[in-house]
């Protein structure tokens, strides 16, 4: 069977049943409401026909009464009449008066009045047949002077009589005067009033029965159609629920009076025996609790005192659903307070872990990352914290063992101090003494935890005076935990805590190295770093320029910024060629780190390499593509996972002529340069687009040729500097342009303004930047022949340049280059084909305008080279070339769309130039002795 409990009815299955019942449970006996229903229905229907039962033989009593009343007032009316005495002793005593009989009947409503002789003949009646005739009947005690009345069933039916005698005047008994009526006829009429009473009844049973069930609907809506049994149970149940359950419970009505207060909120508010129906504001609570339970304001979970407890209060409106008021809930939370502080610190331990996983570590700097540490832990865990590391962590070196006698820290990070005097500034070196207890923590691997400073004679014996004004600033408790990754010790972290803060405990230790734990492997992480990074920083800066090269026909400034997130793959350089010209490169090889730096220095190697071949921009270019291709080859070839790292640069290679002002560059995927005109206008030249090298897959590389005047300013640059988090390509672009315009600036001063207008906080990229001012060789610097092909021709020509060294005040290299000259016009004529011209080329660098260099061009119209050999004994010829290259400083031959040019170049310093005396030796050291 079900436990009983089970039928108990739910709140909600009450409104539902009330309103799927609506009509129906009125008259149902399982409700309580429909039994009071009925029984109020059969008292008012009994009430009702006890009421016209009564009523009935009330009124017959009352016919009775009446017909009795009636007869005998009717008899002695007409007896006591002045006229009848008269009548009766007149001659004709039934003529006088059975017309005053007859209308006497017809007004009374009586059947007859009958007057009798004294010797019993009628004299009047209602039937006039029976005037004259004697009559026997019960008259005696009439005739003796006393009336009567009397009931008696005829053959009428049941009647009423009543006698009364006639009295003479001197009081003698003259006649008898008799009053008969039928019951049945009185009845007649009181059944006529019968329909009104059973009407009334009918109305009075109505008006009964609605108001039963007016009484009956409101007992149904307030019981929800439960039976006296369930209301029982319900009760019951509830009561015991009420007064059994942990919480308290207490209803206040609308007024603010208390209505009902469980056992469990009399014990909480301690409330006296006659607490309810009192208002709550005079219950003796607290302020604030009485407040709010007299108001009408919600609450929830509203923590307030109660004598020593602290309770939880809830409060729920009754209204709209019920009566005005409220239902308060109480639950003491004096316990649980300390539990939840517990669970809060625990939970406030955890959250600070994680902002510490989110704020130690951004950076890949080992002092940065130590005082994020410091930062996350102030003032949450502790009030003031340090943080000491081994010198080579900071620099990034291994640290040594746990093992090691540790005998000296530098200090790193310091958060929440507020005197700078107080503790060792950042930076300062700490000397350890075998018991501090940074060794001590460091040494055996553990925290170290100082509970109470004042008390810890080895600490205050560390630095007495410190000490001393450590204590009186109120710091006093210490926590020293080490600071370990890979099994090896970087540092210490101090945790401070002063004033009012309580000491550390041992949960606050086990906190405390999970925190330092993290930590350290973030500083690890960092040192590593650090390591790498000043690795590569070494190897970039060992490829990149150290020195801009010597040259004549541009004044170049630069500059070049590693990113902050590593080393790059940028690079620039500054490459002279012959003829005076100039080489200016800029390239970016994508990715940062050791691997960029090594391609970028393989890439920077190759250019200068190609560049000394003398090739044309484009081709150069095509030759660098191959190379990044062949590198991503053999990555992919010693690769394990067979995907190789893919290289990827770019790269800008112009070359600029001052003879011209001409400017040949190409590009591969490499943002194009700016041009400052002198009149500070920049120009952004468009050139033809060709893919970033390596993945070029052989497609040519188209150059493209400027005129720019002198005084111009170059500007190549790599795409850092334009491009970054908060700016595109076109915004940077145009900044650069507001950068650069402006007339009269120094390729120096250009770089110092470009680089303060365009660069970020962070940059996440490298930036290299080059700009070169144009330089121009006038025509007193040049001068050019043109030579027949014609062995005799070489003398002329040889003399009108000897007239123009003399002319520049050359003439102390006049003899070596009217040799080269000779030589190199001698084999143009021998093996070339026109045209053959000469020229001479005179530079002077701007920083020292008594040096310079002497060129001398020979050029003709084939591609032959000639090929510099040792010529032997017996050969007549083959020497004329090593003369060229044991008496010029450099020589070689370039290519151009019409044949080639043969050079050589001869510096103008003092020193440089060999002697007379020089010049035999080195041309009789061309044969030996024995040949000689």
């Amino acid at each position: 069977m079900p436990h009983e409990s089970s039928r108990t009815p739910r709140p909600d299955r009450l409104r539902q049943g009330g309103e799927g019942r609506r009509s129906g449970s009125l008259l149902s006996v399982h409700s309580l409401a429909g039994q009071v229903f009925l029984l109020q229905l059969a008292v008012v229907m009994l009430l009702v026909a006890a009421t016209l039962v009564a009523l009935v033989v009330q009124a017959r009593r009352d016919v009775m009464s009446d017909a009795r009343q009636r007869t005998l007032a009717t008899a002695q009316a007409f007896a006591n009449s002045p006229g009848t005495v008269a009548a009766l002793e007149s001659a004709h005593p039934t003529a006088v008066l059975q017309p005053h009989a007859e209308a006497a009947r017809k007004a009374a409503g009586v059947d007859a009045i009958i007057v009798y002789g004294l010797d019993g003949i009628t004299l009047t009646h209602s039937d006039p047949h029976q005037i004259g005739k004697r009559v026997i009947g019960p008259y005696g005690q009439a005739a003796s002077g006393k009336p009567f009345t009397s009931t008696f069933k005829g053959s009428l039916g049941l009647s009423v009589i009543s006698a009364v005698p006639v009295r003479a005047p001197d009081g003698s008994v003259v006649a008898i005067v008799s009053v008969p009526l039928k019951v049945e006829t009185v009845q007649h009429r009181v059944n006529r009033q019968l329909p009104v009473l059973l009407g009334g009844a009918a109305a009075a049973l109505a008006v009964a029965a609605g108001g039963s069930g007016l009484v009956s609907r409101r007992l149904r809506r307030q019981t929800h159609g439960l039976g006296a049994t369930e209301m029982i149970r319900m009760y019951e149940h509830h009561d015991a629920v009420l007064h059994a359950v942990r919480e308290g419970v207490l209803i206040v009505g609308g007024d603010g009076r208390l209505l009902l207060a469980n056992d469990e909120a009399r014990r909480l508010l301690d409330l006296p025996t006659d607490a309810e129906r009192r208002y709550v504001t005079a219950l003796g609570l607290e302020g604030d609790l009485a407040g709010l339970l007299a108001s009408d304001r919600p609450a929830s979970d509203e923590v307030h005192p109660a004598g020593a407890r602290m309770l939880a209060v809830n409060k729920r409106l009754t209204a709209p659903h019920g009566p005005v008021g409220s239902v308060v809930t109480l639950r003491d939370t004096t316990e649980l307070r300390a539990l939840t502080g517990r669970a809060d610190a625990a939970r406030e331990r955890l959250k600070l872990l994680y902002d510490a996983g989110l704020r130690i570590g951004t950076t890949l700097d080992v002092k940065r990352t130590a005082e994020e540490l410091a930062e996350v832990a102030v003032p949450r865990f502790a009030d003031i914290v340090t943080v000491e590391l081994l010198e080579p962590v900071l620099h990034g070196e291994e640290s040594p063992g746990a093992t090691t006698e540790f005998t000296q820290l530098r200090r790193s990070a310091v958060a929440g101090l507020y005197a700078d005097d107080l503790l060792l500034p950042v930076g300062e070196l700490i000397r350890l003494v075998p018991a501090h207890t940074d060794a001590v923590a460091m040494g055996e691997g553990r925290p170290v935890l100082v509970e109470d400073l004042r008390t810890s004679d080895v600490w205050r014996a560390q630095h007495r005076e410190r000490t001393r004004r450590i204590l009186d600033h109120g710091i006093h408790c210490l926590l020293v935990v080490p600071l370990r990754a890979r099994g090896v010790v970087m540092g210490v972290v101090n945790f401070w805590r002063a004033k009012d803060s309580p000491p550390f405990e041992e949960e606050d230790v086990s906190f405390a190295e999970e925190l330092a734990a993290r930590a350290a492997v973030c500083i690890d992480n960092a040192r590593r770093y650090t390591r790498e990074h000043a690795t590569a920083v070494t190897l970039q800066h060992s490829l990149l320029p150290r020195a801009l090269p010597e040259q004549s026909a541009l004044d170049v400034a630069y500059r070049y910024l590693p990113a902050q997130a590593g080393v790059g793959g940028d690079w620039f350089d500054v490459i002279p060629l012959s003829g005076t010209r100039v080489a200016l490169v800029v390239g970016d090889v994508v990715g940062h780190g050791l691997h960029a730096a090594a391609t970028m220095g393989r890439l920077r190697t190759s250019v200068h390499n190609f560049a000394g071949l003398d090739m044309p921009v484009e081709e150069l270019l095509g030759r660098l593509d191959e190379l990044v291709a062949q590198i991503d080859a053999e990555e992919a070839a010693t690769a394990e996972d067979g995907q190789g790292m893919i290289t990827g640069a770019t790269c800008q290679y112009a070359v600029y002529d001052p003879t011209s002002g001409r400017l040949v560059l190409a590009t591969a995927g490499h943002p194009g340069p700016a041009v400052v005109r002198p009149d500070g206008t920049v120009d952004f030249p468009r050139l033809p687009v060709s893919p970033p090298l390596g993945i070029g897959a052989g497609l040519p590389v188209e150059a493209a040729e400027l005129t720019v005047p002198e005084g111009s300013r170059l500007v190549l640059y790599t795409d850092g500097l334009i491009e970054d988090r908060t700016r595109d390509l076109d915004a940077g672009l145009k900044a650069l342009r507001g950068a650069l315009t402006g007339h009269e600036r120094t390729p120096e001063d250009t770089c110092a303004a470009v680089m303060e207008a365009m660069l970020s906080d962070r940059p996440r990229d490298d930036i290299a930047l080059l700009v070169a001012r144009t330089r121009r060789l006038g025509p007193t610097q040049v001068a050019t022949w043109d030579v027949p092909r014609d062995p005799a021709a070489v003398a002329p020509v040889r003399t009108a340049c000897a007239r123009r060294l003399t002319e520049w005040g050359l003439e102390q290299v006049a003899f070596t280059a009217e040799l080269i000259l000779s030589e190199l016009i001698t084999n143009a004529i021998r093996y070339g084909t026109e045209p053959i011209a000469v020229r001479l080329l005179r530079t002077m660098p701007a920083e020292s305008p008594a040096a310079g260099t002497l060129i001398l061009e020979v050029s003709d119209g084939s591609s032959t080279s000639p090929r510099l050999r040792r010529a032997k004994v017996t050969d007549e010829g083959g020497r004329g070339l090593f003369l060229v290259a044991r008496f010029a400083e450099r020589w070689g031959t370039r290519y151009t769309p019409t044949g080639k040019v043969i050079w050589a170049e001869q510096s103008l310093r003092h020193g440089t130039t060999p002697e007379t005396e020089e010049l035999g030796e080195i041309l009789l050291g061309q044969w030996d002795d024995t040949a000689l």
